[in-house]
């Protein structure tokens, strides 16, 4: 579902159902060794998902842990991000010499919970989500900002290693499938260069959100 937004050097694999069949590796087994249903079958099925991602970019499967952040541990050489919510488990991994950090988020498109919103979103932010609800009432575009900050923030985090806030990047929605975040902390460095813009793809597909961070490695295009 997710490859229509994605660079053509990263690589997704995703699935509506969860796919318990794929053995942990120990280590992970160790991590979810007492978690609830819930939680085991969405681990579970995002470390399947990732590692036929790993496959199709050649790599060889390997454990998935998370880290201090809950973030994905990748092997060597690659990055990546993982996202799951209710009907659907996906991840996106690409080689480092081609992208320096990758954010995915998928969500519901349903409204977001009371007040959530307003934690979440910046003034300008509000303003134009409630012009987009208007405008294009089959989207929750509420829960797009949402999902787009989630995008951002997994692909900047690797790139500063510090957790960013939802003030610290105010997006700004393209209704035909783009948009940026204008980054206002910390700013991440590649190919030596700061940036002080993301940009990602967003798509709308059988109920779901989904969005797409793709930070590209020197001399590369999105």
């Amino acid at each position: 579902m997710i490859e229509p937004i994605l660079p053509a050097y990263v690589v997704a694999a995703d699935t509506r159902a969860d796919l318990l069949d794929g053995p942990l590796f120990p280590e992970e087994e160790a991590v979810v060794s007492r978690a609830v249903g819930r939680r085991r079958r969405e681990f579970t099925t995002a470390r399947v998902c990732a590692r036929d991602a790993l496959r199709r970019l050649g790599r060889p499967a390997a454990p998935i842990l998370p880290g201090p952040a809950g973030e994905p541990l990748w092997p060597d050489g690659v990055t990546g991000s993982i996202t799951h919510c209710a009907g659907y488990r996906g991840a996106v991994v690409g080689s480092l010499a081609d992208a320096a950090a990758i954010g995915v988020d998928a969500e519901p498109n349903e409204p977001l919970p009371d007040g959530v919103l307003a934690a979440v979103g910046l003034p300008p932010e509000r303003g134009h989500v409630g012009g987009l609800l208007r405008a294009y009432p089959s989207i929750r575009w509420d829960r797009l900002l949402f999902s787009a900050k989630e995008s951002v923030y997994k692909a900047w985090f690797p790139l500063v290693n510090i957790r960013p806030s939802f003030e610290d990047a105010q997006i700004d929605v393209d209704p035909l499938g783009e948009f940026t975040a204008r980054l206002m902390a910390e700013r991440p460095l590649v190919g030596g260069h700061p940036l002080d813009v993301l940009s990602g793809r967003w798509l709308v597909a059988d109920g779901i959100i989904l969005t797409a961070v793709v930070v590209p490695a020197a001399g590369k295009a999105y």
